[in-house]
């Protein structure tokens, strides 16, 4: 893991098109800015874990479901 310190007002950059600048910081909290392509899908971490767990299930084969769409 790469740790940088960075200022209010600095950013970082990740490959030629993603930058990410610290907005503010209050206590204990962090507001940052992150500019990306559209196509770059950027969650928190706990909603990222959660769409994995969605996906994971959602994946999973059932068989009573494929008896029912088969009429068997």
């Amino acid at each position: 893991m790469l740790v940088l310190t960075r200022k209010i007002g600095e950013s970082i950059r990740v490959g030629d098109d993603i930058e990410v600048k610290v907005i503010s910081v209050d206590g204990d909290q962090i507001k940052i800015g992150i500019d990306a392509p559209k196509s770059v899908d950027i969650h928190r971490e706990e909603i990222f874990q959660l769409i994995q767990e969605e996906n994971k299930r959602a994946s999973k084969f059932n068989e009573n479901a494929l008896h029912l769409l088969s009429g068997k």
